[in-house]
């Protein structure tokens, strides 16, 4: 899960999924394209509304996508098309390329990109969950089907 500085949107995503495989050995974490908040915790708002619906991301620490993630990753999910470009940029090959997808492709809906809640109000932080948390069930099935 890929947002720019892995406090609001990957996080999300990251304790979405993993609260959706708990019985499951998946490797699930996310990452930025930026530098800005390595080692941070994520947004407290980001935080408080995973809280809300009973996930806890309070043990992620903000990291910058490496180009071995994508040998560390099935499947990389960016939250809209400038991290997308971003993360293209640093692929090796188009087996990479492949594995780079849109996370808001899973859903049947005209969104593109999700919405980065950062200056906007709480509203927008239980948006975005609520946003993420449909397409994790999508990638939740999707990951099941491919494995049975």
């Amino acid at each position: 899960m890929v947002c720019l500085g892995n406090i609001c949107r990957s996080p999300l995503a990251e304790g979405i999924l993993k609260h959706k495989f708990p019985k499951h050995n998946f490797i699930v974490e996310s990452a930025g394209t930026s530098n800005y908040h390595i080692g941070e915790l994520p947004d407290k708002r980001s935080i408080e509304v995973a809280k809300k619906h009973g996930i806890d991301i309070t043990n992620q620490r903000g990291r910058q996508f490496k180009v071995s993630d994508f040998d560390e990753f099935n499947f990389i999910y960016v939250m809209d098309t400038s991290n997308y470009k971003n993360i293209i940029a640093l692929a090796r090959n188009d087996g990479d390329k492949k594995k780079v997808e849109l996370i808001l492709n899973e859903l049947d809906n005209e969104l593109i990109n999700v919405p980065d809640p950062y200056y906007g109000g709480d509203s927008g932080f239980e948006n975005v969950f609520q946003l993420l948390n449909q397409a994790c069930d999508r990638i939740y099935i999707k990951v099941l089907k491919n494995i049975s």
